[in-house]
C-alpha cells in the first residue's frame, strides 16, 4: 500500500510539476492479476484496483490499517471499467458488467474478485472510505441508473452524469460515488468549477484513448495550476481545491467524495471569470 501524504493551500502555491505529481496523481494502478493500493491521509481515503486474471484475488487487510480484516471499520465502492467479473461478498456473488457499482458495507469479512475471460479480465477500480455505520452490500447496474444530462456543444461539455451511491441511491456512511460520460465533441468537465469545504474528492479518469490526455485543473480558483493525465490515473482534490479539466478528446471519469455531507448538490460554486 503506497502512502501519500496531502499538502496544503500553502505548500501547494511553492510546489514544481514533479511535486504536484507526487502529490496529488496517482499512476501505475490496474496491474493484471494484482490488487494495487493507496492510502491518502486526506479524509483517510483508500483508492485502489483489481484486475483478476486466472485465479480470484482475495480483498485482504494491509499493516496500514491496523485492522483484522479490509472491511472491519471501512466501507468500499467498486467500479468495474473491464471485462465481465464478479465480486464475492460473504458467500454471495454479484456480477458486474462494464459501468456496473457495487457497494460494500462495513463488516464485511471475506471479498473476492474474478473475471469471466481471463483474456478479457475484468478492471474493478476501488474507492473507500472510514465508516461509523454498517449498510446492505448493493449493486447498481448501467442500464439502471438515470442519468442527468448537462453542458451545451457551444461549451464544449455536453456530458452525462450517472450517480449511484450517494443520499437518493445505494446508502452508505460517508462514500457518494458515480461517474460522468462526456459526448463525442466535449471535452470540459466539471466547468463552472466548484470547492466544497466539507469533503474532498478523488476523480479517476477512463476510457481515455492511449493517445490523447486529460489536463486536470487544481488549486484554489485564483491560482489555479495543472496536470496532465493518461488513462487509468488518478488525482485527489483537497477540500481547498477546484477539480475540472480539459481533454484532448472526450473520456469517462469516476468521481468519488468522502466527508461530512452527502448532498451532491452541496457544493461552492466558482464563476469562470473568478479564475486565475
Amino acid at each position: 500500500m503506497r502512502l501519500y501524504q496531502m499538502a496544503d493551500a500553502v505548500r501547494y502555491e511553492m510546489m514544481n510539476t514533479d511535486e504536484l505529481r507526487e502529490t496529488f496523481l496517482i499512476e501505475e494502478l490496474f496491474q493484471p492479476g494484482e490488487i494495487e493500493f493507496a492510502y491518502v491521509d486526506l479524509d483517510r481515503t483508500v483508492i485502489g484496483s483489481a484486475v483478476p486474471t486466472r485465479a480470484a484475488l482475495k480483498l485482504e487487510t494491509e499493516p496500514e490499517l491496523r485492522a483484522e480484516y479490509f472491511l472491519e471499520r471501512r466501507e468500499l465502492g467498486v467500479l468495474n471499467i473491464g471485462g465481465a467479473g464478479s465480486v464475492v461478498v460473504d458467500g454471495k456473488t454479484f456480477e458486474l458488467d462494464k459501468l456496473d457499482v457495487l457497494y460494500v458495507g462495513r463488516g464485511s469479512k471475506d471479498v473476492t474478485f474474478t473475471s469471466k475471460d481471463a483474456a478479457k479480465p475484468a478492471e474493478f477500480y476501488l474507492l473507500s472510505y472510514p465508516a461509523h455505520a454498517e449498510y446492505p452490500t448493493v449493486m447498481v447496474k448501467f442500464g439502471e441508473m438515470k442519468p442527468v444530462e448537462l453542458g451545451t456543444a457551444e461549451t464544449c461539455n455536453r456530458r452525462k452524469i450517472y450517480k449511484a451511491i450517494y443520499k437518493d441511491g445505494i446508502k452508505s456512511c460517508q462514500l457518494v460515488m458515480g461517474f460522468t460520460m462526456l459526448e463525442p465533441g466535449s471535452n470540459w468537465n466539471t466547468m463552472p468549477p466548484h470547492t466544497h469545504m466539507r469533503r474532498s474528492e478523488v476523480y479517476f479518469y477512463f476510457d481515455v484513448d492511449p493517445a490523447h490526455r486529460v489536463l486536470h485543473l487544481m488549486g484554489p480558483p485564483d491560482a489555479t495550476s495543472h496536470l496532465v493525465m493518461a488513462n487509468k490515473e488518478v488525482v485527489v482534490s483537497p477540500g481547498w481545491s477546484i477539480h475540472a479539466g480539459v481533454g484532448t478528446k472526450n473520456y469517462t471519469f469516476c468521481w468519488g467524495m468522502g466527508g461530512e455531507n452527502q448532498v451532491y448538490d452541496d457544493m461552492d460554486a466558482v464563476a469562470i471569470t473568478e479564475l486565475r
